[in-house]
């Protein structure tokens, strides 16, 4: 026998330990499978069973609602249970085990001291009671059927909301303040009935695990779990960030008189699972319609000859990071609903249905039937392809064909109208970027729906490098930007705000690439002849 192939065997040998040795040496997230009990108060043992805890505790530790407790609370930590007291928390909490950098999937656990009680007689009041959700599980955009009662006989400003969740900062472990739900969406279709006894809703993207809740305007109901499952990946909110921003509009008359009626439609920057909240600071007028297609409506009656106006409005607005990870060959291929028959057709700004735009996805996505991988090939195909440049340029998608270059606006057009030709919701969104001096100039991206999953964010622009001097560049930009987005944006429309003339003998005032995608800005009505309107860029008043 050669001395090679005596060591043939010992080789394999060594190589087999040190496999061994790699995967022993590679940390698994922390999973927990169940608790027990999901009930209890402050004070109460609590079980934790799962895997991947780590045999000593270390630096390792438990949240629930955020609150971490106290070293002295642990009673046991072993790689598949942990043992504490449960802290002081609000009414119910997500448990998390967080071990090193990583942290597991969540767990209700629910607090009884803040459970209603049963009532002991026929009254039971006037808020609202779930009794039963149908089904009790599902993935994001399944159709949940809410049965209960005093929901009221119509919606008037009630809403159905999912339990939703954050990484926070180290900081920041304790915050409970934040918001720790997101609501059922009217631009997702997510009501499809609304009734005293019965709501019929669909799951809304960045919802997980947790408690459903109703909210009118009589008060809220308990929660009822929901266990969010089904879903073909990850998706992650962090980096919070708090924008104070104001904006204005200037009225100059010139020639008026009466009856007349200037209306200003001034956009209200909307919120999803990433934007969490617009809190109104302060403005200058009462709207005349508080809410209308993503703007509050302004009416300015009976003007003067020679009169002025402002209209100022400042907003808080919470916007988090965004990072996903999917796994393509767990998502179902479906078709036919609400959602995709509305985010698929032809609009002012997509030319879905023109033949250069349908030629060049076909070519693009080949014989690709994956709708994420349709939307990454398009995507590629852009940040390549595309001939991105800073801008501005003029024209929409066509143009952008045509020249065979695009700036942040037509390239957010030109994905969306790709994604849609190949039967990919998909939506332009416009906003505000936040550059490196903390100035901000509009900006455009997009986002694509994956069924039972949500919306995927993506930003042709940034992720083609070509905003390197206003943001900051990310290692591996060209990935990051399709499925993950920063939080260093505020957005002011999803989408096209189709809005509708209030007189139809009005005239309407139009201000294209701007940062809302909305179709009017300003309606004259009846005796107003002349009239001038400054709209003054978004302030950013500050930073948190």
């Amino acid at each position: 026998m050669s001395i090679r192939a005596a060591l043939y065997p010992a080789f394999f040998i060594l190589a087999g330990f040190f496999a061994l040795f790699l995967s022993g040496c590679e940390k698994k997230d922390p999973r927990i499978l169940s608790l027990d009990p999901r009930i209890g108060t402050m004070g109460e043992i609590l079980t934790i069973h799962g895997e991947n805890f780590g045999d000593e505790r270390n630096e390792s530790f438990v949240s629930i609602g955020g609150v971490p407790p106290t070293a002295s609370s642990y009673i046991e930590w072993s790689g598949r249970r942990i043992v504490l007291r449960v802290p002081e928390f609000g009414e119910t909490g997500l448990v998390y085990v967080h071990t090193g950098n990583k942290k597991s999937n969540a767990a209700l656990f629910s607090n009884r001291a803040n459970m209603p009680l049963p009532a002991n007689s026929a009254e039971t009041g006037i808020s609202p009671r779930i009794s039963s959700l149908e089904p009790a599980s599902g993935a994001v955009g399944t159709l949940v059927t809410i049965t209960g009662q005093n929901f009221g006989s119509s919606r008037e400003g009630g809403m159905v909301t999912f339990t939703w969740d954050a990484e926070l900062a180290p900081a920041s472990q304790a915050d409970t303040s934040r918001p720790v739900w997101v609501a059922v969406s009217d631009s997702d279709f997510g009501y499809e009935s609304w009734s005293d006894r019965e709501i019929k809703v669909r799951v809304p993207d960045g919802a997980v695990s947790g408690l459903v809740e109703v909210r009118t305007l009589r008060g809220s109901s308990q929660g009822a779990y929901f266990d969010i499952n089904g879903r073909p990946g990850t998706k992650l909110f962090k980096d919070k960030r708090s924008y104070a921003l104001s904006y204005s509009v200037d009225i100059r008359v010139r020639d008026a008189s009466n009856p007349n009626s200037l209306y200003i439609w001034m956009p209200v920057p909307p919120v999803s699972s990433s934007q969490r909240e617009a809190q109104l600071l302060s403005r200058s007028a009462e709207p005349f319609i508080e809410r209308y297609q993503g703007s509050a409506l302004y009416r300015l009656n009976n003007l003067r000859s020679g009169e002025n106006q402002r209209i100022t409005v400042s907003y808080l607005v919470d916007v988090y990071g965004v990072e996903t990870e999917l796994r393509p060959q767990l998502i179902r291929q479906t078709s036919g609903s609400v959602l995709q028959a509305a985010y698929t057709i032809p609009t002012l700004l997509l030319p879905v249905n023109d033949q250069r735009v349908r030629d060049l996805c076909a070519k693009i996505t080949g014989r690709e039937q994956n709708a994420y991988l349709k939307a990454e090939r398009i995507y590629q195909w852009l940040i390549s392809e595309g001939g991105i440049q800073e801008g501005p340029l003029t024209g929409g998608v066509i143009e952008a064909l045509e020249r065979n270059r695009a700036d942040p606006y037509a390239a957010s057009l030109l994905f969306c109208s790709l994604a849609r030709a190949a039967g990919i919701p998909a939506l332009p969104v416009s906003g505000v970027l936040v550059d490196r001096s903390r100035g901000l100039r509009r900006h455009y991206w997009a986002e694509f729906w994956i069924e039972g999953f949500g919306w995927i964010p993506c930003d042709p622009a940034l992720g083609s490098g070509a905003l390197a001097s206003v943001a900051a560049p990310r290692p591996n930009g060209a990935a990051y930007y399709f499925g993950s987005l920063d939080s260093q944006r505020i957005s002011f429309s999803r989408g096209e705000a189709l809005l509708s003339q209030m007189d139809s003998r009005g005239r309407v005032a139009v201000r294209e690439r701007d940062y809302a995608l909305q179709t009017v800005w300003e309606e004259a009505a009846g005796g107003l002849e002349s009239y001038s309107s400054l709209w003054s860029d978004i302030i950013l008043t500050g930073v948190y």
